[in-house]
């Protein structure tokens, strides 16, 4: 149904920049919301940016000002504009998908599907 390839991921000192792309992929669909989740070693995974299906933003207190979330409906893929990184915002980094997909008879579905991961690690 939709497919999430996600990349961009690396290894930065503290106070650099990265990009993270989350390419979703398949048939009849259209992206209606999308976040990014980070999970640091021994903890649960947080939400830290979105795109709530009714437009708008929000982000964790955490990453305020500092991330940015944003689509390119066209090409189906999401990002998240990283800056100024500090050693906490270290971890795996998982896109989420809530997509509408409509099957050969135009009926309607909502799906959620995840990106693989990408590692994030910041350097002090």
């Amino acid at each position: 149904q939709v497919q999430l390839v996600e990349s961009g991921g690396g290894f930065v000192q503290t106070g650099g920049s990265l990009r993270l792309t989350c390419a979703a992929s398949g048939r009849r669909f259209s992206i209606y919301a999308a976040g990014w989740y980070r999970q640091a070693p021994g903890k649960e995974r947080v939400l830290v940016a979105s795109i709530p299906g009714g437009g708008g933003t929000n982000y964790a207190d955490s990453v305020k000002g500092r991330f940015t979330i944003f689509m390119d409906k066209a090409k189906n893929t999401v990002y998240l504009q990283m800056t100024e990184l500090e050693p906490d915002d270290t971890g795996v980094y998982y896109c989420n998908v809530i997509a509408t997909v409509l099957s050969e008879t135009w009926e309607a579905d909502a799906v959620e599907a995840w990106g693989q991961g990408t590692q994030v690690t910041v350097s002090s």
